[in-house]
């Protein structure tokens, strides 16, 4: 069993190597050449996790991928304003906020254009942009936190495991187990002092009156055209539309769009290595095991809340 399961490392291997090659080969270094009137687009796409990855390879949005990209675009002279390309789901709210704060300390002019979905943490991140442009269909919204608490116990009965905790705090395990009612209590106040930072954001980057914000803020997904009436985005359109924006911004006469270089071989080979050896390790790992890791990693998030 462990030879077939080597086998497939060896082809997913050899598959993603082959991409990362292609990749490597074929990409440029912009979308037009020698301007001095850039419009660097940026894509964020997945969710918004914590990690240290500078070149986006975990499949999330990152906030020291994001500082790395706006970092390039401050220092690049040709370049005078940017468009983030967000399409995400939410995540983590201490991530959400720190790539909002870069967000809104990025020296020249910002604008966002959403993608499929910007709901949650993924319109956190877009409030302080100087515009955001939708497409109609394009699912926004979704302001408010969840907290989700699994109990684990029955599980562990079904698959015969008994867990004996040892604790110093008498709430320390609670995250694991049913809560108590003075528990459920904890984690409200929690949440809702996550929602109040989400709110005054929102309303700060969007220049809304907080009261405003909180009638839209029911955790409601809102379609482009919707947000647009609501005051949540400025413009419908796509990227095309958010660079001619964000160059009347910036004073350009004819912007053009650019994007940065593609990862270099090497770096796009360092995070299929370290994908490959994740992927070995999985396959020789108990499906029972795979199935507890996988909730603990679940649980593992639900300390931050998440904004989704």
């Amino acid at each position: 069993m462990k030879g077939r399961q080597w086998l497939i490392v060896l082809l997913v291997a050899a598959a993603l190597f082959s991409a990362v090659w292609l990749a490597s080969g074929s990409r440029g270094s912009s979308l037009s050449s020698g301007s001095r009137e850039r419009v660097v687009v940026i894509y964020l796409q997945g969710t918004i996790e914590e990690g240290s990855g500078a070149i986006g390879l975990s499949g999330g949005v990152t906030p020291r991928y994001v500082e790395t990209q706006l970092q390039k675009a401050a220092a690049d002279d040709s370049i005078k304003a940017a468009v983030l390309r967000v399409n995400s789901p939410g995540g983590s709210v201490a991530a959400s906020q720190q790539i909002a704060a870069g967000i809104k300390s990025f020296p020249k002019p910002l604008v966002v254009s959403m993608g499929d979905m910007a709901a949650s943490g993924g319109y956190y991140i877009s409030a302080p942009a100087k515009g955001i442009v939708a497409q109609p269909g394009t699912l926004t919204g979704s302001i408010g936190v969840i907290t989700q608490v699994i109990d684990m116990e029955g599980l562990y009965e079904k698959l015969g495991l008994k867990v004996e905790v040892i604790k110093s705090g008498r709430h320390k395990d609670m995250l694991s187990r049913e809560l108590t009612a003075e528990e459920r209590r904890l984690m409200q106040e929690l949440s809702d002092e996550i929602y109040d930072q989400f709110v005054a954001d929102v309303a700060a980057g969007r220049g809304l009156d907080r009261e405003k914000v909180l009638e839209l803020a029911t955790g409601q997904v809102y379609t482009g055209t919707q947000a647009l009436e609501l005051g949540l985005v400025d413009r419908l359109g796509g990227i095309d539309e958010a660079v001619t924006w964000a160059g009347e911004i910036a004073g350009l006469e004819k912007p053009e769009r650019y994007e940065f270089p593609a990862p270099s071989f090497w770096e796009q080979l360092s995070g299929l290595t370290l994908k490959v050896a994740l992927l070995a390790d999985k396959l020789n790992t108990a499906p029972e095991i795979q199935l507890l890791e996988h909730l603990q990693q679940q649980i593992n998030r639900l300390p931050r809340l998440i904004l989704q």
